[in-house]
């Protein structure tokens, strides 16, 4: 059964910008089907990130509306992110095998690393 949307908890900025992030990622490669079908779950959900207005009111934004206003943020924006992430905690916390970066590592290699330990 579908949530009603008074139900539907607010989506931290955060969080609704990742989503946004995600589909322009995807709308680029070749899971363009699935960046449509998240496009569209993006907008019908509103999960999106809003506009505010000049008196602070939110407004819903198409995707669309949002590349538009963000011409800044190229396609592969958060490959880059994801790029830039590792060797910016190898410098803080070394991880235990150098030069070996993966969004999947665990323990020593983990991108949740912290000084004193993991959090996963």
């Amino acid at each position: 059964m579908a949530e009603s949307s008074s139900a539907r908890r607010p989506v931290p900025l955060i969080e609704s910008e990742l989503y946004f992030l995600i589909a322009r990622y995807l709308s680029a490669g070749p899971c363009r089907r699935a960046a449509q079908v998240l496009v569209q779950e993006l907008e019908q959900y509103q999960l999106l990130p809003k506009r505010l207005d000049w008196e602070g009111n939110e407004h819903n934004r198409s995707y669309e509306e949002l590349v538009l206003s963000n011409k800044h943020v190229a396609p592969d924006h958060l490959l880059q992110i994801c790029q830039r992430i590792g060797p910016m905690l190898d410098k803080e916390i070394p991880p235990s095998i150098s030069r070996v970066t993966s969004l999947l590592g665990a323990g020593r290699q983990s991108l949740l690393r912290t000084a004193k330990g993991t959090l996963i």
